[in-house]
């Protein structure tokens, strides 16, 4: 397969600094992971007209109101779910498909919702170049999650709804953990472990700021 990647030195020594002053300079340490991020150049996730911005410390416009998280937060959101390569995992808000990229080669299968079917459509685009086969990707609103798919190891979203979805939690199986965004204004990013069926305990680990979850009940 042809990388225009290897074609552009520049862009690789700028993704090796994202890796060492944003993502590991901040605490995080996983040589899988940081395996995952070279994988998939984050150029390839980003719009034309951005891709000299693609290993800034920030987020991105990719469109239809929506970002690419900043390279920090979408390490530290995959790196708090604990991923062992096992698990089948829910993503809301599949954007411009970085995170699932990472997601695909971090766990065994990867279920992707996006409202937004260009956006949808510009995810798979950029993944088809990868490869990938352990990615299902559904265009409809993510707050209703995926059910007929359901129970998931693992839930993201990209999106941040106001509290922490109900719908979400009965998605997720005993012993499983979700990682999110919530809040209005003031944003908390939440880890979240199950329980029991019918218990599970959060916990807050950064602020930061989400586009909120759309079509939300």
């Amino acid at each position: 397969m042809s990388n225009h990647f290897d074609e552009l030195p520049y862009n690789k020594n700028a993704l090796e600094d994202m890796i060492k002053n944003q993502i590991a300079y901040r605490g995080i340490t996983s040589a899988k992971l940081f395996e995952a991020i070279r994988k998939f150049p984050r150029e390839y996730f980003v719009r034309e007209k951005d891709k000299l911005y693609a290993y800034t410390d920030g987020p991105l416009n990719i469109g239809s109101n929506q970002t690419i998280s900043q390279p920090y937060i979408v390490a530290l959101m995959t790196d708090l779910l604990e991923l062992s390569g096992e698990e089948k995992v829910l993503e809301i808000g599949t954007g411009s498909g970085y995170q699932t990229a990472l997601l695909s080669y971090l766990a065994k299968e990867v279920y992707t919702i996006e409202i937004h079917l260009n956006l949808l459509e510009f995810a798979k685009n950029n993944l088809k170049r990868f490869h990938i086969t352990n990615v299902h990707f559904f265009c409809k609103n993510g707050a209703e999650g995926l059910e007929e798919y359901a129970p998931y190891d693992r839930i993201l979203s990209a999106a941040a709804p106001k509290k922490i979805p109900e719908k979400w939690i009965q998605q997720l199986k005993k012993g499983g953990i979700m990682v999110l965004p919530v809040g209005i204004v003031l944003q908390n990013l939440i880890k979240v472990k199950k329980i029991s069926e019918s218990k599970y305990i959060e916990e807050t680990i950064i602020p930061v700021r989400f586009v909120p979850l759309i079509k939300e009940e």
